[in-house]
């Protein structure tokens, strides 16, 4: 079906405001988690962002009332950058929450050792040492078992109540709002680490007080074994504690995204 037939069939306005909803709907497919997973092939997530789209739309409608939507190329043009905006800084601070779970596997994975042998992420498409791409494993099974999907599709669609169709964002809120979601990948990744980074520390010191006393003793065989098992039980360990820290951050950077989203 040609633009023409799209248009005579459903109404300029209607074509036009469905093109702005899929603006702010992409970047959702290239910086938030699951949605961005290069586990399903871009067609469909193509088409996953095509279906969000139509069913937002009626919600961003109403958002914006008896406006209509300018016509014109330069006009247009300048909304649909704007509508991209507003998708990218709602996604990164999504996305950001689970940089910060690969932040904090890529750190359990230097101290244990298992960077000596990186694999693909399947969920990312990069190379990732094991802790990283088991933390990141983790956080989305964990992302669609409490419903996530749902929180960010919901978010999204708030999104129009405080950024309409028609209406410019604050440039500064969404500059503040993604320079608050970056900084904060690190302090969440020792968050979600600490107890057993605290641990291999711990064990670390124990070590080497033990190379000290009895020099004979072959402290990297006897050590790397050790590490590695006292890393994977306190990973074992931790992983229902990081599940609820999960859920609840993961509601706190849906309402901080859409914080950061005012009209100019």
């Amino acid at each position: 079906m040609s633009a023409e037939e799209l248009i005579a069939r459903f109404g300029e306005q209607h074509v036009l405001a469905f093109a702005l909803v899929l603006a702010r709907v992409a970047p959702l497919f290239l910086l938030a988690p699951l949605f961005s997973s290069k586990a399903f092939p871009p067609r469909v997530r193509a088409v996953t962002a095509v279906a969000l789209a139509i069913g937002i739309s009626p919600a961003a409608s109403h958002a914006l009332g008896d406006a209509a939507i300018p016509t014109g190329v330069w006009a247009m043009s300048g909304l649909l950058v704007k509508e991209l905006l507003v998708g990218m800084a709602f996604a990164f601070g999504i996305g950001a929450l689970f940089a910060a779970m690969q932040v904090a596997g890529t750190l359990l994975d230097t101290m244990v050792g298992f960077m000596l042998g990186g694999i693909l992420d399947p969920l990312t498409g990069t190379q990732a040492s094991l802790l990283a791409q088991l933390y990141s494993m983790i956080g989305v099974l964990i992302f669609i078992a409490i419903g996530g999907d749902g929180w960010v599709i919901a978010g999204l669609a708030r999104t129009y109540e405080a950024v309409p169709l028609l209406d410019s964002p604050q440039i500064g809120s969404l500059a503040e709002g993604a320079q608050v979601a970056f900084s904060g990948i690190f302090g969440a990744a020792i968050m979600i680490c600490a107890p057993v980074l605290l641990a291999l520390i711990i064990t670390d010191a124990a070590l080497g007080v033990v190379s000290r006393v009895v020099p004979q003793i072959n402290v990297f065989a006897v050590g790397f074994p050790a590490k590695i098992a006292v890393g994977l039980l306190l990973v074992g360990a931790s992983l229902p504690f990081v599940a609820g820290w999960i859920s609840d951050e993961l509601q706190q950077s849906v309402a901080t995204a859409l914080r950061t989203l005012k009209v100019a």
